[in-house]
């Protein structure tokens, strides 16, 4: 990989029930995110995702373009920036930014409808020896 090339894109959509199993793994039990009305009664347009599940798409998308070893993945950090909601697709894209000393930062955006749900996200790999 060198600067300006682009990782594969994911695309994923989450089941309406995917708030309900992520709060069971992440222990987040917020009812905007697993009580529709709930959120709608706390002026959200509806329940929404956990932004940990976005920024976990983010790290999937980084990990299949370093060859899907999950090691290689040395550092991540992210923005929420957005609402992500079940049942609309989410789109990872990513640009290699830097290339040094056998890593890459990879400049990773997900976004949900033309919303950046996570923006200014960057992946340090390191590529193969």
């Amino acid at each position: 990989m060198k600067q300006g090339d682009t990782i594969p894109e994911l695309r994923v959509t989450p089941d309406k029930y995917l708030p309900h199993r992520y709060a069971g793994a992440s222990g987040d039990f917020n009812p905007i995110h697993i009580d529709a009305e709930f959120a709608k009664a706390v002026g959200l347009p509806s329940n929404i995702l956990h932004g940990l599940y976005g920024m976990a798409q983010v790290a999937r998308a980084n990990v299949a373009a370093a060859g899907g070893d999950p090691r290689r993945l040395k550092r991540l950090s992210v923005q929420f920036r957005g609402m992500g909601f079940p049942e609309k697709e989410i789109v990872v894209r990513g640009t290699v930014k830097e290339e040094r000393d056998g890593r890459v930062v990879i400049d990773t955006v997900a976004e949900q409808d033309g919303n950046e749900i996570i923006r200014n996200a960057e992946a340090e790999l390191e590529l193969e020896g």
